[in-house]
């Protein structure tokens, strides 16, 4: 029972009473994180469509969280680009004002997270790897390798209709960028806030006639091999498949 224990009291709000009491790396006055993964020179992207041309999206609050459910039957249409552009604002856009604030909620506006995404079936974009830029709005092309879907599968652990969707979500965490203002708090803060990104996706997907299924099962040797990350500051956290229903 001590092994579930010590897993309940990452939970719990113990560790505040020592927080106080912490020299911080921001006290410290060291450098912000960056809030967004740099890149090189070379690099090739694909332009989304801005939140201010989006035409989709308009349905009710309360008809979206009726309607939310997770799903893993898909009717095999694609997505258009702005439907896409759409899911991925929702996610982790910028809502335009000038301090960086983003659709989604998280602590002390740290955003730990970088957005990658596996498209099988949109239109106009071809297949393969990407990562999204949220300051830029726009998409890193990562690769095209034959095979993607069926990879992405077997880092879900085997879960086959993770094939079938138009695209895959998968997020990483950079826990630094949490805990160089709360330290010791900074991972719980991390899980709490992957909850609150991948509910904007389920409620988006609902107002475009797509669904949604999140997913925690995977291997995180696989899926970090998969996104080229190291795995020690930067690691996957979380995916979701989303298709047309």
């Amino acid at each position: 029972m001590n092994g579930l224990e010590n897993h309940r009291n990452f939970l719990k709000g113990h560790l505040w009473d020592q927080w106080d009491a912490l020299e911080r790396d921001q006290q410290k006055g060291l450098p912000v994180p960056l809030p967004q993964k740099p890149y090189g020179g070379d690099e090739t992207f694909v332009d989304l469509v801005a939140q201010k041309d989006f035409t989709v999206g308009s349905i009710p609050l309360i008809n979206a969280l009726e309607r939310r459910r997770s799903c893993r039957k898909y009717t095999g249409e694609s997505l258009n680009l702005e439907e896409l552009s759409f899911l991925i604002w929702a996610v982790q856009g910028i809502t335009g004002d000038s301090e960086g604030r983003r659709t989604a909620p998280s602590a002390g506006g740290r955003h730990p997270f970088e957005t990658y995404l596996a498209i099988n079936n949109v239109e106009g974009v071809k297949p393969g790897l990407y990562r999204y830029l949220p300051m830029e709005h726009r998409l890193l092309i990562m690769g095209r390798s034959e095979g993607l879907d069926m990879k992405v599968v077997e880092a879900c652990k085997g879960q086959k209709f993770v094939a079938k969707g138009a695209v895959v979500f998968m997020w990483t965490a950079l826990p630094y960028r949490a805990e160089w203002r709360y330290s010791l708090i900074a991972h719980k803060m991390v899980a709490i806030d992957a909850g609150h990104l991948c509910q904007n996706l389920y409620l988006a997907c609902q107002s475009i006639d797509a669904g949604a299924c999140a997913i925690g099962k995977y291997k995180q040797d696989k899926m970090d091999a998969l996104l080229e990350v190291d795995g020690v500051d930067e690691f996957a956290v979380y995916a979701a498949v989303v298709g047309k229903v």
